[in-house]
């Protein structure tokens, strides 16, 4: 990130959604091959033999490589792509932008300048405010706000991301797009021909 820093711009902070993303795959992972192992222990005692009188000892290496083949699936096909993906996103926080990061072959860059940000917002569902993790809102001022989803420590999260709107620069905030801010006169997109909107 720091080679794509802006000129007089610094790193606020960096971090990842929250880890709650990884229960799920953490607990498949540990309990998967522990199964792998149970059954394939009782295929070796010979229980599949016992069930159905048709399978033999023949058998056994084949059934343990149908256990193993199906824990390397579930291990490789579910749990590995939600690691990858949570390690493949970031969130960083400069002293002028939001930058979220998704994805690690197919990336997606999501940019707000704080510059342009009016409002922020932080919404949690109730297990993210058990782990004090939820989602900020950027209300830009376009139809299609952005959010950060799962956000860790959200609260803090917010502090920075107002600390860093307070400390910009005032000309980077008083206006949209360069053009300076006169409480007075109307924004360009309020006037139409004739002079001022005054729906």
């Amino acid at each position: 990130m720091r080679k794509e820093l802006l000129p007089g711009e610094q790193v606020i902070v960096v971090t990842r959604p929250q880890p709650r993303a990884l229960i799920v795959p953490a607990v498949v992972f540990v309990v998967v091959p522990a199964l792998a192992a149970y059954a394939s222990a009782w295929i070796v005692k010979g229980g599949p033999g016992k069930l159905v009188p048709l399978v033999t000892r023949d058998w056994t290496a084949w059934l343990i490589g149908v256990c193993v083949a199906l824990a390397a699936w579930v291990l490789l096909g579910y749990c590995l792509p939600r690691a990858m993906t949570w390690q493949a996103t970031r969130y960083t926080l400069t002293s002028q932008r939001l930058v979220a990061r998704y994805g690690m072959l197919r990336r997606r860059d999501q940019q707000v300048s704080l510059a342009a940000v009016r409002n922020v917002v932080i919404e949690q569902s109730l297990l993210q405010r058990l782990l004090r993790s939820g989602n900020i809102s950027l209300d830009t001022g376009y139809p299609s706000g952005t959010v950060v989803p799962d956000v860790p420590e959200v609260a803090t999260f917010r502090t920075f991301i107002l600390d860093a709107i307070d400390e910009l620069p005032p000309a980077a905030v008083s206006g949209v797009e360069g053009m300076p801010h006169n409480p007075d006169e109307a924004w360009p997109w309020e006037t139409r021909e004739g002079g001022r909107d005054e729906r």
